[in-house]
C-alpha cells in the first residue's frame, strides 16, 4: 500500500480511543436506568406502564434532531456537533437527577435523547479520518464494531451499578452518576476529538425540519390520545392519518429543494432504503421493549399471576447477559461478514432477534428461560447496531456520510418511539397518567409487545435480503484491529 493510502488512517487508534469514552458514556446513560423504571415510576407516583411515555417523548426528540444535527455536522464539522450534543445530554441528564414532577422528568428525559446522535457522528468521524485508503469501508466497519463493544460493556456496568445501589442511596442522588459522567465524557470530547471543517455546503432545511415535525407530532397526538380515551376514539385516529397526509407534501419539498433536510433521493436508492427501512423495524425492539422487559421482569407472579419476581439486582443481571450478548454479536460481526458475506450476516442478525422474541412468547416462566431469550436477541441486536451505520456510510456520497449515518439512529428511534407508546397503550388501560396505581398489566399486553417486536425483526430479515449484492472489498473481512 503506498504512503497516501496510510496517510488517511495514521492516528486512527487514538481517534477511535477518544470516541470509546464517548460510547461508555453512552453506554452508561442506556444501561443505568433500565433496572430502576418501577422504582422511578414509584418517586414519581405514576402507573409502570406510564414510564413508556418517557421513552416515547426522549425516541421523538431525538427522531427530529438526529437529522438536523446529522446536516449540521456535514456543514460546520462532525466534531463541533458532538460537543453540542454532547452539552444538551449533559444539561438533561442533571435535569433528571433533580426534577420534582413527571412533567419535569418528561422534559428531562427527552433533552437527554441528544445523545443518540453520537454514535453516527463517531462513525463520520472515521469515515472521513479514513478518507483515500484502499481499506475505508472495511476500517470503518472495525472501528464501529469497536465502539459498539465499549457501548455495550458501559450498558453492562451502568446496569450492575444502579441495581446495586438503589436500595442504599436517594433516588437522587442515584440519578446524578450518569450526569456526572457525561459531563466528564464533555471534556473529553472538546480535548481529544481534532475539529476538522464541514464538507457539505448549503443550509439547514428548516422548512423540512417544521413538516416533519407536524408529522411526528400528530401520529404521537394520536397516540396520546389513544391511551387517555381508548382505541375507539375517532379523534385520535383522525390526528394519526393526518399526520401520515402530511408525509405527501413533505416529501414533494424535499425532492424540490437541493439541500433537504432528509434527502429523500438518497433514501430511496438501493443500497440505503433497505438500511433505512430495517434501523426503524429494529428500534421497535432495541429501544421500544426495554421498559416493558424491565418491568415484566420485576413483576411479582405471586400477585399478577405472571412475572420473574425480580429484584432491581436482577434486572441488572439479565442486562449484563443480553449486552454481553450484544457485544459478542458486535465484535463478530467482521467473522461473520467475511463467512456469510455483509448482507448474508445482516440478515442472520435480524432473524436471531425474531426468534429471540419468538421464544418470549413461549418461554417467560423462569429466570433461565428469561436469560437463554435475551441471549438469542442480544447476539442479532449487537451485530446490527454495529453494521447499520457503517453499511448506510459505504453507499453515501462523502458530503452525505453525516446524513447517512445519522439517519440510521433517527428512523431507528422513530421505530422506537412508535413501539413505545403502542406499548404502553397495550400494558396501561385508559385514563390519568397522573397518579400511581398498582394495578399490574396484563399478560396480554407483554405477549403482544413481544408479538410485534418479532414480526417487526422478521420483516426486517426479509428487507435486508433487497440489498444490492456487496463487492468482494465489502465482504472479505478480517478481526477486528483498529
Amino acid at each position: 500500500m503506498s504512503d497516501t493510502s496510510l496517510k488517511p488512517v495514521h492516528g486512527l487508534f487514538a481517534i477511535v480511543g477518544f470516541l470509546v469514552c464517548v460510547e461508555i458514556a453512552s453506554g452508561v446513560l442506556q444501561g443505568f436506568y433500565t433496572p430502576i423504571y418501577p422504582d422511578i415510576a414509584e418517586h414519581l407516583d405514576i402507573h409502570e406502564g406510564d414510564v413508556n411515555w418517557f421513552e416515547a417523548a426522549q425516541l421523538i426528540v431525538s427522531a427530529l434532531c438526529v437529522p438536523l444535527l446529522a446536516r449540521l455536522g456535514d456543514l460546520v464539522g462532525h466534531k463541533k456537533v458532538l460537543l453540542l450534543s454532547t452539552a444538551v445530554t449533559a444539561l438533561g441528564s442533571w435535569v433528571l437527577a433533580f426534577a420534582p414532577n413527571f412533567t419535569t422528568f418528561l422534559i428531562g428525559w427527552a433533552i437527554q435523547g441528544a445523545y443518540v446522535v453520537w454514535l453516527p457522528l463517531e462513525v463520520a468521524i472515521i469515515y472521513r479520518r479514513t478518507a483515500g485508503s484502499r481499506e475505508q469501508n472495511r476500517l470503518t466497519r472495525r472501528s464501529a464494531a469497536v465502539l459498539v463493544g465499549a457501548l455495550e460493556l458501559a450498558v453492562i456496568v451502568g446496569a450492575l451499578t444502579s441495581g446495586a445501589l438503589v436500595e442504599s442511596t436517594s433516588m437522587t442522588v442515584l440519578l446524578m452518576l450518569p450526569a456526572i459522567v457525561v459531563t466528564i465524557c464533555l471534556g473529553l470530547v472538546w480535548w481529544g476529538i481534532e475539529d476538522v471543517p464541514g464538507e457539505s455546503s448549503g443550509g439547514i432545511d428548516l422548512v423540512g425540519l417544521g413538516l416533519i415535525t407536524l408529522v411526528l407530532g400528530l401520529v404521537m397526538a394520536g397516540l396520546v390520545v389513544i391511551r387517555l380515551e381508548g382505541a375507539g376514539s375517532v379523534v385520535a385516529w383522525l390526528l394519526v392519518v393526518a399526520g401520515l397526509a402530511v408525509l405527501v407534501p413533505f416529501v414533494r419539498y424535499e425532492n424540490r429543494i437541493a439541500d433537504p433536510l432528509i434527502d429523500v433521493r438518497l433514501m430511496a436508492t438501493p443500497g440505503q432504503w433497505p438500511v433505512q427501512l430495517t434501523a426503524f423495524l429494529f428500534g421497535m425492539s432495541v429501544l421500544g421493549a426495554q421498559i416493558p422487559l424491565s418491568t415484566f421482569a420485576q413483576t411479582d407472579p405471586d400477585v399478577a399471576g405472571y412475572g420473574l419476581g425480580a429484584s432491581s439486582s436482577f434486572v441488572s443481571t439479565l442486562i449484563g447477559v443480553y449486552v454481553v450478548f450484544m457485544a459478542l454479536g458486535a465484535f463478530s460481526l467482521p467473522l461473520t461478514s467475511r463467512l456469510l458475506g455483509a448482507r448474508n450476516a445482516l440478515v442472520t442478525s435480524a432473524l436471531l432477534v425474531a426468534v429471540g422474541y419468538g421464544m418470549w412468547l413461549v418461554l417467560h416462566d423462569t429466570t433461565a428461560q428469561a436469560l437463554l431469550n435475551m441471549a438469542v436477541i442480544g447476539l442479532g441486536s449487537g451485530a446490527l447496531v454495529a453494521a447499520l451505520p457503517a453499511t448506510a456510510a459505504a453507499t453515501a456520497p462523502p458530503e452525505r456520510t453525516g446524513f447517512a449515518t445519522g439517519m440510521t439512529n433517527a428512523t431507528k428511534t422513530v421505530g422506537g418511539a412508535i413501539a413505545s407508546s403502542v406499548f404502553a397503550i397495550a400494558l396501561t388501560a385508559t385514563g390519568s397518567i397522573e397518579g400511581f396505581d398498582d394495578a399490574k398489566a396484563p399478560l396480554s399486553g407483554y405477549l403482544t409487545v413481544w408479538a410485534v417486536c418479532a414480526v417487526a425483526a422478521l420483516v426486517a430479515a426479509a428487507v435486508l435480503l433487497m440489498l444490492p449484492t456487496p463487492d468482494r472489498d465489502e465482504v472479505d473481512e478480517r478481526p477486528v484491529v483498529v
